[in-house]
Formats: C-alpha cells, sequence, structure tokens
C-alpha cells in the first residue's frame, strides 16, 4: 500500500551512507583484482552462485551483491574485502589483515628454507 503523505516511498538516510557509491565500490574492487574479461565475470559466478546477467551488472556497478554474495566475495577477494572495510571506516582493520598475511607468508618462506636446508645437508 502506497503512504498517504508525501511523494516518496523511501527516505534517503543522510549520515553518510554509501548508498550511491557501493555498487561502483564493489565494481571496482572486482575490476582491480580479476580484470575485465569473460574469465573474470565466470570466475565471480563460480564464486557466487549468481548468474551471468548477475555477475555482470555487480562488474557494470549498476546493481550491488546482496548480503549474502556479498559475504562470499569477501571470503574470495582481498579487494572486495578492502573495499568494504573502506567503505565502514575501517582503515584500521586493513593493517591487521596485511600483517597477517604477511606473518602467513614469512612462516611459508621459513619453511621453504628449512626444506631447502634439509635437502642440502
Amino acid at each position: 500500500m502506497l503512504p498517504k503523505k508525501g511523494k516518496e516511498l523511501h527516505r534517503r538516510v543522510q549520515d553518510g551512507s554509501v548508498g550511491e557509491t557501493f555498487g561502483p565500490m564493489i565494481a571496482a574492487a572486482l575490476k582491480a583484482e580479476l580484470g575485465l574479461t569473460h574469465q573474470a565475470i565466470k570466475t565471480v559466478m563460480r564464486w557466487t552462485g549468481a548468474s551471468e546477467r548477475t555477475a555482470k551488472h555487480w562488474f557494470a556497478g549498476t546493481h550491488h551483491p546482496s548480503a549474502e554474495h556479498l559475504v562470499t566475495l569477501m571470503r574470495h577477494s582481498d579487494m572486495v574485502l578492502t573495499a568494504v572495510l573502506v567503505m565502514a571506516n575501517r582503515e584500521g582493520m586493513l593493517a591487521n589483515m596485511k600483517i597477517l598475511i604477511l606473518r602467513e607468508r614469512m612462516l611459508e618462506l621459513i619453511e621453504m628454507i628449512d626444506t631447502q636446508r634439509e635437502h642440502s645437508a
């Protein structure tokens, strides 16, 4: 049922929300990580189970993923995760995330060095 007063069905939030930039920011993150090829669209389809048309809309920035799809994209894409943290003004979490990634890579490198040393001895 339509409201009896006013012309707008939904009021816009004026608290600094990212409503109008959300779709384009997710699109930029996907393009930065995967490029803009048909293979990139197929990758996003495989990650999320979304249709080709839906994935194309996300890459174009005209539509944005639902919450369920967004969480799945964040699971697979560091760039999408970063974009969401930036939109949420949680840039401090980015540093923590990068430190954890760096720690994992360093542990892998140490393991490789130890393996090489064992084979050399």
